[in-house]
């Protein structure tokens, strides 16, 4: 019900270099990465839209280096941790687990502040100067999809730009629409929050 959604926004991919950029594509770049480097703590009430018009609600938090997670509104049996190195997906009314490195995944992108955007990633021109996009993907393995990242320039946010969210397209061209509301930036979490309880092995969530 949720999987190809929620895969085409996890998948694994090695993303290639964009084309040349000119100067003002390469700046806005610059502020992405900056903006990227700048946050540490981040937590966001966000929405979850299909093509359908499915919404669902819930709390993201992200802790770097490696940290995310997507906790979905009640009633939802499932959950989205980064951590250790991997994504996990976990949906409780099945009790199945399925992990994927993010070293090299689209939303390793918000979770790597080493990694150097420019070399993977291009700006998406847009009729609204006060947005930024950027989209990844591989054009090698089109079944991973693609994801793009769309920024708010706001000059009292980490590096002058907030995220607002991203939306990602799948190779059956199922696209999940991921909206941000409330962004807080630097407040102290806690690793425990990342943590889950294994359904294989616990029914407690």
């Amino acid at each position: 019900m949720y999987r190809p959604a929620l895969i085409a926004t996890i998948a694994a991919v090695t993303l290639s270099a964009p084309a040349a950029l000119s100067a003002q594509a390469t700046g806005d770049l610059a502020a992405v990465q900056r903006h990227l480097q700048s946050v540490t703590t981040m937590t966001a009430d966000f929405s979850q839209s299909d093509r359908n018009g499915k919404v669902l609600t819930g709390v993201l938090t992200l802790k770097k280096p490696g940290k995310l997670r997507f906790q979905y509104q009640k009633g939802v049996p499932i959950l989205i941790v980064a951590e250790s190195g991997a994504l996990t997906f976990i949906d409780y009314s099945v009790k199945q687990v399925q992990r994927w490195p993010i070293k090299n995944s689209p939303l390793g992108v918000l979770l790597d502040p080493s990694r150097d955007i420019t070399r993977y990633a291009k700006l998406i021109p847009g009729i609204d100067n006060r947005l930024v996009s950027v989209e990844a993907n591989d054009p090698k393995h089109p079944e991973y999809g693609r994801i793009t990242l769309v920024f708010a320039r706001d000059g009292a946010a980490p590096g002058g730009l907030m995220l607002q969210g991203w939306v990602a397209l799948d190779s059956q061209n199922n696209r999940t629409t991921i909206r941000l509301s409330n962004q807080r930036f630097g407040a102290p979490v806690s690793d425990n929050i990342f943590r889950w309880n294994d359904p294989r092995r616990s029914t407690t969530r």
